[in-house]
């Protein structure tokens, strides 16, 4: 069974730790970890920057807070299809199935 990281961002695009939380994606999946990422509050903000479109697209499996899409107004139209909207139910399962789980907040 795969080891499963998961990892959560509340920062907007310009913050150092997106650029430190896809570094780490990356690293899980070569190192053959399933990850898990969840973007919420300002995080939601990264769901169209190409480095986290990248990242969906090469396994890593991203989900974007609906609530903070629409309260940051953050466009769904032309959403990449590898990136899930959902509320924080999956925050809690990726939470309780991933060892380990960081928080970039």
């Amino acid at each position: 069974m795969k080891r499963k990281l998961g990892l959560l961002l509340s920062l907007p695009p310009a913050h150092t730790s997106v650029t430190t939380v896809h570094g780490l994606a990356q690293a899980a999946l070569l190192a053959g970890y399933e990850v898990y990422l969840y973007l919420i509050d300002e995080g939601v903000k990264n769901i169209h920057t190409s480095q986290y479109q990248t990242l969906a697209q090469s396994g890593v499996k991203v989900f974007a807070c609906a609530y903070g899409c629409q309260r940051h107004h953050v466009s769904i139209e032309n959403l990449d299809p590898h990136i899930s909207l959902c509320g924080l139910v999956v925050l809690s399962g990726i939470i309780d199935a991933c060892e380990p789980f960081l928080s970039f907040t």
